[in-house]
This record gives structure tokens, sequence and C-alpha cells, in this order.
């Protein structure tokens, strides 16, 4: 969500000491709430426990409302069995942590449990969770998966230990009004990463009370940053040929090469030329909410490199209610750096459901994804969320393509689109991304520096296992 961000907001971005031993009593007395939350070695056989993340704003209830939809079904379908839902409601970072702790034990774990693809191997390598290859080769409507999606949740062993509910893409959303004012065309469609650069410029020029241009960056929004700005760019280099963060037949990490220098440039030019918020905003972790809740509807921001999912923020009932968006923004493809093959360039997460190896039900919880992931029910999920369908009969469906607005586009991208090296080491290579990325970003590094730290710290998270370009 990865990675879709659902941690849902300005000002400081480094908490007082105060405030930082508060958050870690809040974080310690949650994680004891948890403690007594599990399965257990004594669990209910006809209950299953489910575990996901919950909005951290009150006024979103899109998951809850879904899963709720989904326990009435299958108790109905399964009289004496029952579902019981353990909520985690925190923001990403907090929210991998919580459910790591929760994984750890039999007294504790879950039989059914929401993954982020981002740390799912993580998670396998730890050996928190179940392959599902047994349960996957007896379920016809696995083969309606697309094989991307598969992927995402299979392992270095060859084993699968998730089913997709979904994936997402990442593109440019534009104000339209902000557009006509700075003289910019509504059916903007960049080809150049300069192209985006000088829309930015005459924004800032022709329209000098708005942002011109959102990109995330730095370690406050972690995953956010990494995925839905540096390797956006990263993968629409020169360099993009072959992976540029991983070679598969070596298995190695690639250190920065001149397409990460690249990366890295644009982004020191958006906050060194004033293109994007104030630094200390952009380092603001709750800046995801700022952008979809209040610079896009208030016509604040130009143009914002972002997801698929921001209409979810929107719909009615959603709290942010917008129904004006789909007429007053654009959509336009993110273009590869210079316009070369295949000329526009989409990275994809995503989350899946996966049982916990000390799960006390398994069975019960895969007979629950397969109440969950029925046509019918993912095709639900699918609009509700406002994510791209991962299975062929949901996306073939004109119902689906035409539920909302910008769902065909987003979903023609998948053609073009790249999955993360979510490998054990991700976590930490991902980190190092940001760390770079904050240094050009504060002016504290040039390029030249934030990408030799980025060498540094790219060997240390992955013991050594580099390949120099």
């Amino acid at each position: 969500m990865p990675v879709r961000p659902t941690a849902l907001l300005p000002t400081s971005v480094r908490p007082k000491p105060l405030l930082t031993t508060l958050a870690t009593l809040t974080t310690t007395l949650a994680a004891t709430t948890l403690t007594a939350c599990g399965s257990g070695s004594g669990s209910d056989p006809d209950t299953v426990k489910v575990s996901f993340k919950q909005s951290t704003d009150n006024s979103i209830h899109v998951m809850d409302d879904f899963l709720a939809d989904i326990r009435k079904q299958f108790e109905k379908a399964n009289p004496g069995k029952k579902v019981e839902f353990v909520p985690i409601k925190a923001p990403d970072s907090e929210y991998y942590t919580k459910l790591q702790q929760m994984l750890r034990s039999p007294k504790t774990a879950p039989d059914l449990v929401y993954e982020d693809t981002f740390l799912i191997n993580s998670d396998i390598t730890s050996g928190y969770l179940k392959p599902l290859d047994p349960y996957l080769a007896k379920w016809p409507d696995w083969g309606q998966f697309i094989d991307t999606a598969k992927a995402a949740a299979t392992a270095e062993d060859g084993k699968t230990y998730g089913v997709p509910d979904g994936t997402d893409t990442r593109g440019l959303w534009f104000s339209k009004d902000v557009f006509a004012k700075a003289g910019l065309p509504a059916d903007w469609q960049p080809k150049t990463w300069d192209e985006v650069l000088d829309a930015a410029r005459t924004v800032k020029q022709k329209v000098p009370d708005v942002i011109p241009l959102n990109v995330y960056t730095g370690k406050p929004v972690g995953e956010a940053a990494t995925m839905q700005t540096f390797e956006m760019l990263l993968y629409g280099t020169n360099d993009s040929s072959t992976d540029p963060l991983y070679d598969k037949t070596a298995k190695k990490w690639v250190a920065g090469g001149q397409g990460f220098k690249d990366a890295l440039s644009f982004v020191e030019t958006v906050y060194k030329e004033k293109l994007g918020p104030d630094v200390a905003d952009a380092l603001d972790p709750n800046v995801m909410t700022r952008v979809r809740g209040e610079w896009l509807p208030q016509g604040k921001l130009g143009i914002a490199l972002d997801g698929s999912w921001l209409p979810q923020d929107w719909l009615p009932g959603s709290g942010h209610e917008w129904p004006e968006w789909s007429d007053e923004l654009g959509l336009a493809a993110m273009p590869t750096q210079n316009g070369q093959a295949p000329g526009k360039v989409s990275m994809s997460g995503g989350w899946t459901w996966s049982i916990p190896d000390k799960a006390a039900n398994p069975d019960l919880a895969f007979d629950f994804i397969k109440t969950m992931q029925t046509k019918a029910n993912a095709q639900k999920w699918y609009i509700a969320n406002s994510g791209i369908a991962v299975r062929n009969d949901v996306a073939e469906d004109p119902a689906y393509a035409d539920a909302q607005p910008g769902t065909k586009f987003f979903t023609d991208l998948v053609t073009s689109t790249h999955y993360r090296p979510a490998y054990p080491a991700y976590p930490k290579v991902s980190t190092a991304i940001q760390e770079a990325m904050e240094g050009v970003t504060t002016g504290d590094m040039s390029v030249a520096e934030a990408a030799s730290a980025y060498d540094d710290n790219l060997k240390q998270a992955t013991d050594h296992q580099v390949i120099d370009k």
C-alpha cells in the first residue's frame, strides 16, 4: 500500500523528547494489548481470527466494511463457524512491527493476516508464514490470478505464501484548474522528465500560490519515497533494460550507477528549485494525507506523482468526499527519462492474505480467503479500494473498468509496470535509498555524496552482496 500508503497527517519532523517518550509508551501498551488477542494454543477450532491494517483515519472504513460483509457471507455459508477480527490501527511502519510481534508465538498469532508485499519475503525468511501451495493446488480460482501478482507472493524457495487482493500502479495526477491558469494543456501527457520539470517551473512562475509538484522523499514517509518517487524514476532510466536494483542471475544487489544518480538529480532539482513543498512539509510523515486530503482537493497542488488508490479517499462515505475529482484532475503516465521505449513507467505493489505458520486454524483461514476472493467479492473490493484487478476475469469485466473514472487508465499501466525486488534485504535497501533522497532534498549532500553513501549502506544492508556499476 504500500507499497499502497494507507497511513493517514504538520509541522515538526523530529518530535520533542517528551513526545518521543509518550509515543514509545503508547506503542508498548498497544503491543501488550495485542499480545492478548492472538489465536493461542487453546483457540476455538470453529473461530477464524483475522488480523488486518485498520486505517488511522477514523472517517475511512473501506476495509472494515468489506470484511464485515465477508464475515456475514462466511458465517451464513458455514453454520457454526465464526469470524473474529483483530484489527491493528497503526501507520504502516508500526503495523509491520506489531504484526511481526504477533506472528512470533502461537499464543498471539492470528489465523489470517494482511501482508504487504514489501515485507512478505522478510516474514517468510523469519519462518512466520505458511506456504499455501497445498491449498492453491485444489482451488480452481487460482488460475484466474495474473502471474505478476502471484510472483509478488512467491518466495525464493518457489513456494507461494499469500493470495493477492489486488495491485496498484502509479502515475501523474494534475490539477486542470492550475494548469489552465498556467497556460498548460488539459490533456497534458509529458514524454520526458524534462517536460515534467518544465511544467512544474511554469506553474511556479504563473501560479505562485500553489505547490508545483509533489514527489515523496526521505525517511519520514518510508516506502512511499522509495517506491512512488525514486523507483518510478530509476526504472525509467537508461539503466532499466535489466532490473536496476537487483541482478537475479548473480543474486546480488546493484550499486548506484548513472541511472541512480540521475534519479537523485531529479529529486534534488525539485527541492533545490523550490518546485516541491517546503522541505519541512515534504519530510512530514503525514504529507501523504495532506496531498490527497488537502492539497489536491483544495487546488493547492499542480502535479502529484502518486498512486491509483487516491480516489478511495474521495468516494461517498469516505469522510473526504470530493465528487468533482474526476472533472478537476487529469491523469498522465510517468514518462521514461528521455522518452525511450516503452515511453512510460509504473511501479506496482499490493497486499496479500497470508496464513501464519503458527495459526491455530489454517484450514478455516483458507476457507475465509476463498470467500473473500470469489470473482464477485474481489471485484467489489477492487472498486471500493480503488485497486487494480489481479484476476483476469475481473479485469475483463466492463462493470469493473467502468466503475470509477481512472480505473482503465491505471489498469492499462500494468503492461508497463515493475515490481520491487522484495527479497529479505529489501527493507534495509529501501531505507538506504530514503537516506540518499533526504540528503539531496535538504541540501546536506550532493548527488555524488548521496550516491556514494548509498553504496556504503547497500553493502552493509546486503552483507556485501553487491555488484559495482
